[in-house]
């Protein structure tokens, strides 16, 4: 019964929800797109021509508006469940964690990438502090693969929860990334401790490792 009530509150919530009710109006498969909308109109993230890495990209809404607005540059879209395919975007299926899919997506790249951007999030156990702890291992696994590949002006977006993780994660931002911003977007839910790290503009030296900049960090 109980889970039967959680389920019905949650249909309600989705009807009752403005973004999921646009999404469908203007095709996209996720009222999350709008969350990057949103930080696309603040920071000025993306242009026509450049090179972007999608990450944790199921359903693809983000995969979809990214290809609209970058023209004729390259999109790659990686998750661990199938995805529909997006027109002029190049898709993976497996797990990002993995060296295997990471040194994949390093194969098909010919030059440095300008966005990477990462909605993962473990499924949420319902223990706020557990969760926010493992969605910001994600971050940091995405943030620490970014510095390698991407552009001197590139930007890095990625999903943070509020918690115990958030401050070591600003922390290795500014390690990486000169410019560091967080941001809550309008169209997150009033509940989710979700907020999204920003950063560009990298200056890490080109020598140093994932491994030297962890250990750095640590000893600070």
């Amino acid at each position: 019964m109980k889970k039967n009530k959680i389920s019905k509150n949650w249909v309600n919530k989705q009807r009752r929800d403005i973004y999921v009710r646009q999404s469908k109006v203007d095709g996209y498969r996720a009222r999350s797109v709008y969350k990057l909308i949103e930080l696309d109109e603040k920071f000025k993230i993306f242009k026509g021509g450049i090179n972007v890495i999608d990450i944790g990209a199921a359903p693809g809404s983000w995969s979809q508006y990214a290809s609209k607005v970058i023209k004729n540059g390259k999109l790659i879209s990686i998750d661990l469940k199938p995805m529909e395919k997006i027109e002029h975007t190049i898709q993976i299926k497996g797990d990002f964690t993995e060296l295997s899919t990471q040194n994949q997506i390093k194969e098909i790249l010919t030059k440095k990438i300008d966005v990477i951007m990462s909605d993962m999030a473990v499924n949420t156990t319902g223990i706020k502090n557990i969760d926010a702890i493992q969605t910001g291992e994600l971050c940091i696994e995405a943030m620490l693969f970014s510095k390698d590949i991407i552009s001197e002006k590139g930007f890095f977006i990625s999903k943070i929860f509020m918690g115990s993780s958030f401050n070591e994660i600003v922390a290795l931002g500014k390690k990486i990334y000169k410019e560091v911003k967080v941001f809550k977007p309008k169209s997150s839910r009033k509940d989710s401790k979700e907020s999204f790290i920003t950063v560009s503009y990298t200056h890490l030296r080109a020598h140093e490792t994932s491994l030297h900049l962890v250990c750095r960090l640590l000893l600070e």
